[in-house]
């Protein structure tokens, strides 16, 4: 295993292990990995001193696998928000800041019950919430690398 630390286009750095280098360029060719932080697909290698383990070094391989872990979990959750924003923006309309009017047009019946997404403000999303509208807010990503 290698462990490299890398560096997005938005200057975001974080790390990944490979099984090794040759591994490391076919992802980056594959458009196989993602900043943690941004999502970019936009990779290079950041400047690293290299890292040699000590014999035994127990603490410092369990933080390593913690932080290749985490560093999974969050491009994991990155594609999955990216794939949420994919299915709304293919199978519901946009309202923009219309919002909260045509969620209670759609909730009071005045026009047929279909998919919407737009922008509330948090006073707009309380006053729905109490009238029993079912309203969430989704941590919308950026939809490029730019």
């Amino acid at each position: 295993m290698i462990k490299y630390d890398l560096k997005c286009d938005n200057a975001h750095v974080f790390e990944a292990w490979f099984k090794n280098s040759a591994a490391y360029d076919e992802q980056v060719a594959a458009g196989d990995i993602l900043c943690v932080v941004c999502g970019s697909m936009k990779i290079d290698k950041a400047p690293m001193a290299p890292a040699v383990p000590r014999k035994g070094n127990t603490i410092e391989m369990r933080r390593a696998e913690l932080a290749r872990k985490q560093s999974q979990e969050a491009a994991m959750a990155v594609s999955a928000l990216r794939e949420l924003r994919r299915q709304v923006e293919e199978n519901c309309d946009y309202v923009g800041p219309h919002f909260a009017e045509e969620a209670r047009k759609i909730h009071y019946g005045e026009v047929p019950r279909h998919g919407i997404y737009g922008e509330a403000t948090p006073d707009e999303q309380r006053e729905l919430i109490d009238e029993g509208i079912e309203v969430t807010t989704i941590p919308w990503l950026p939809t490029t690398d730019a």
